[in-house]
């Protein structure tokens, strides 16, 4: 295997370029990614829904279909929404793409061992839910390929498992307020605050 990749440069890496890419943001060291890339009017970080960036995201794909949409979510919490493989498999938008960020550890409990540090492929497991373009990213040019993707429409969702090194970066703290996000990110695509 190649060394592990560095996890903020691959979110950078990934969001450069952006231009009307919608971002779900999963639990902890995702969304300090996120942020860290530049905050944006259409990112959406998840501050307590651990197992719901997957799901969230593929809703937004739906109910916006011209626009591109990006999950960024670690493989503890990808672990934890496991079905949301097979709800993306089944309803198929083309304009959806999933980055894991896959250190085999729970990150901001402790670093316990995830399964994917042991048996679980969770590219494999995206395969079997219906997700035909599922792969394992392990250098940049792999990277370089999925950062591409994530800013197109295609025909079905995408997804990249990232195997990245352990990380200690700075946390970079986006707005903890989940109305004015929904309400900024609503704003974002033309409709009212509410």
């Amino acid at each position: 295997m190649s060394a592990l990749l560095e996890r903020r440069s691959v979110v950078a890496r990934v969001l450069a370029g952006r231009r009307d890419l919608a971002v779900v943001g999963g639990l902890g060291a995702a969304t300090y990614d996120i942020a860290a890339a530049g905050d944006h009017e259409r990112n959406f970080y998840l501050w307590g829904a651990m197992g719901g960036a997957a799901m969230i995201g593929v809703g937004l794909a739906l109910a916006q279909p011209g626009v591109p949409v990006l999950v960024i979510t670690g493989d503890g919490e990808m672990l934890m929404g496991l079905g949301a493989f097979a709800t993306i498999g089944a309803q198929c938008p083309g304009n959806l793409s999933l980055l894991v960020l896959d250190n085999g550890l729970y990150e901001e409990t402790g670093a316990q061992q995830t399964h994917t540090a042991l048996t679980t492929d969770l590219a494999a497991v995206a395969r079997a839910c219906g997700i035909a373009d599922a792969r394992v990213v392990t250098d940049d040019v792999a990277l370089g390929g999925f950062a591409e993707r994530v800013h197109r429409i295609g025909n079905a969702p995408s997804l990249a498992v990232a195997k990245i090194a352990p990380s200690s970066a700075p946390k970079v703290l986006p707005s903890r307020d989940g109305a004015w996000l929904r309400a900024r990110m609503r704003g974002a695509f033309g409709y009212p605050a509410q």
